[in-house]
């Protein structure tokens, strides 16, 4: 029996690759945390992609910039995304949006996403015009060049990277 006096947790998981984390990043990280009880980041571990940072270092430089985000916490992933979304049972996936490129991924892997876990719902949310051009591969290659990249990721990511 369902008790309807009992709320609902809306739990969301927000997957990607974070290589390093953005402040576009943050910005929908920011705002889905006020539409839901709990956020979890969750950080791919794809063995088949080159990584620019361990996962476990963009696992503890999401932990530092998230830090003062009660309802946020981190946690790396290998596998299906929906598979970890049922396992720390979330039932939103938040998924941030760029530019329409990004929209036409996004919404195939939605609509693939439906097929496999229907019970899971998939959120869109536009960064804000300010970050719509922030990439981690901008930042990557930025920061390889040494150059400054501290408008575009927290400032724990900058000083990792200065000492990189």
């Amino acid at each position: 029996m369902i008790d309807n006096n009992v709320p609902k947790i809306k739990k969301a998981l927000y997957p990607g690759s974070f290589d390093p984390i953005t402040n576009g990043h943050l910005d929908v990280l920011e705002r889905a945390r006020k539409m839901f009880d709990e956020v979890v980041i969750a950080v791919l571990n794809n063995s088949e992609k080159k990584s620019f940072l361990p996962v476990q270092t963009r696992v503890e430089l999401i932990q530092e910039a998230v830090k003062n985000m009660k309802n946020v916490t981190v946690a790396s992933f290998n596998g299906l995304t929906v598979e970890f979304a049922k396992n720390v049972g979330a039932n939103f996936l938040i998924r941030g949006l760029r530019t329409i490129t990004d929209f036409e991924y996004e919404v195939q892997l939605c609509q693939t996403n439906q097929v496999i876990a229907p019970e899971i719902d998939t959120v869109f949310l536009s960064t804000k015009p300010e970050h719509n051009f922030i990439s981690s591969s901008i930042v990557k290659e930025l920061s390889n060049y040494k150059t400054d990249i501290s408008k575009f990721v927290p400032k724990n990511v900058v000083e990792y990277l200065k000492k990189a």
